[in-house]
């Protein structure tokens, strides 16, 4: 009986990665191969464990974890190569290292010896990111948008938990979730199908409402919220989808017709301008700064019948906004990027107003299907912008979003396999406008994205989790609230 405890023991011990220190009997200077690799990122000092796979070969594994200049804080020792840090000892490691450096020491047993190989140094940041990431789940082709969900993750843990899914209401699609100034009571989404509609979660109630007035042309798609919360622009889309038999480019999603407009959420009411709505040109991802003035826009020359898809180009754009009168005015171009032959979209302000991040590839404005597509930051105080290149890829990086603070951005990427986007997290200095090295989404199974199917759209980070999920479901179901226009009419603002 006592020989069976203590084999039990030493199993439990084995399994909790308790096994003694083993000193090592030789070190090199060459890193190991790790999967997530640590290397040169900063952490937000509430982010969860970013545990990883050794990828070097050996028998068994050894990981010490500490501060720069300091004993490590624990050691785990495994006999396979997966590594799963104590979310406990990580807490208390991260709330010792804000503002400081970190060291990952991976020994690995080979043969008869322990081989210590080279640090891996990354850095604690002393300011925290929004707790909560949202993003739609989907298969990462639109042949397939059946099954789908939006989600919200705690950053600080690895629990994830549904907001909507569509499996609970007929299989129609599900998309565009956004955010008033990352405050969970204040987002909307749309539904697409028998009962689309958009939802809208405001002022203590959610409505599923119709924004498109009559005589407007097209039906909203991509929004952004007026920092009041009384305003969502929309850019209102004739989206048409391409698939092409070969190349390294299969889909392409374009618009046919394309305009802006801003609905008052408590009226119902939509208005535009001439400025915004027509045939002349295509509008869409409109991105409004914390003043509640400057709009952001993607703009390119009106389609035209028999048009080559890759001789489409938006310029990055901004127009005026007035909140009282509900015009717009000023109308300027800030990037050019159609002069250069590329093409802007998915822009994303800074909640300082001073940054815009945006995304540069070839031509169009459907980015997350352009390998070529790369993050560009625009500096409003200067006008000048730069390619990101300190967390570009060599495949799609594309819907940039920031934290409240602006001291981080999340964005999506392809990097790993060229076809599931993955999110990303990035350290960003709103002093210098430089960012830092980046590292995927935390997942307690090392592995985890070497299995998962599906591909992560949209992420936004919210200060805290809704709790509107089963309010927004049940909305669905209920006929949707139809808009008017202002007493201007179209043709008056044209």
């Amino acid at each position: 009986m006592r020989t069976c405890l203590i084999l039990s023991f030493t199993l439990w011990l084995a399994c909790c990665g308790c096994n003694p220190y083993h000193p090592a009997d030789r070190e090199t200077a060459e890193q190991p191969s790790l999967s997530p690799h640590p290397a040169e990122v900063t952490f937000p000092c509430n982010i969860a464990p970013p545990n990883f796979t050794i990828q070097t070969p050996g028998e068994r594994y050894q990981t010490e974890i500490g501060i720069e200049g300091q004993p490590a804080a624990f050691h785990l020792s495994t006999a396979t190569p997966t590594v799963q840090i104590p979310p406990k000892k990580w807490r208390t490691l991260l709330g010792q290292a804000a503002g400081k450096a970190l060291y990952f020491r991976i020994s690995i047993q080979q043969g008869h010896q322990w081989v210590r190989y080279a640090d891996i140094h990354c850095r604690v940041s002393t300011h925290p990111i929004d707790p909560f990431l949202t993003y739609r789940l989907l298969y990462p082709g639109y042949e397939l948008w059946n099954e789908m969900g939006i989600y919200q993750r705690d950053l600080t843990s690895y629990q994830e938990e549904a907001i909507v899914e569509n499996r609970h209401f007929g299989h129609q699609c599900v998309n565009c979730h956004s955010f008033n100034q990352h405050r969970p009571d204040e987002m909307m989404l749309h539904v697409r199908g028998a009962q689309g509609g958009t939802l809208i979660a405001h002022n203590g109630k959610v409505e599923k409402v119709n924004p498109k007035a009559p005589g407007f042309n097209y039906g909203p798609t991509y929004p952004a919220w007026h920092p009041s919360g009384r305003y969502l622009f929309f850019a209102t889309n004739e989206i048409q989808q391409f698939f092409h038999a070969s190349g390294s480019k299969p889909i392409e999603v374009s618009d046919l017709g394309a305009d802006l407009m801003a609905y008052d959420v408590d009226q119902h009411i939509a208005y535009t301008d001439s400025l915004v709505y027509g045939d002349d040109w295509l509008e869409t991802f409109p991105a409004c700064a914390p003043n509640g003035t400057d709009l952001y826009f993607c703009r390119a020359k009106g389609y035209r019948k028999g048009m080559a898809l890759d001789s489409i180009r938006y310029d990055l754009c901004r127009i005026r906004f007035d909140a009282q009168t509900q015009r717009f005015s000023d109308l300027q171009c800030v990037v050019p990027a159609s002069k250069q032959q590329k093409s802007v979209s998915f822009p994303r302000v800074s909640p300082d107003g001073r940054y815009v991040l945006y995304v540069l590839s070839d031509y169009g404005n459907f980015s997350i299907w352009h390998p070529e597509s790369d993050l560009y930051l625009l500096d409003t105080t200067t006008g000048q912008s730069r390619c990101l290149t300190e967390v570009n890829s060599n495949d799609v990086d594309s819907y940039p979003t920031w934290s409240s603070s602006g001291r981080w951005i999340v964005f999506s990427s392809k990097r790993m396999d060229g076809l599931w986007a993955r999110p990303y997290i990035a350290s960003f200095d709103p002093e210098t406008g430089k960012a830092g090295h980046p590292f995927v989404l935390p997942q307690k199974e090392p592995d985890f994205y070497d299995q998962c199917t599906y591909t992560f759209n949209r992420p936004e980070l919210i200060l805290s989790a809704v709790t509107t999920g089963k309010t927004l479901e049940q909305a669905v179901a209920r006929p949707a609230i139809p808009s008017t226009r202002p007493e201007r009419t179209l043709q008056d603002e044209q």
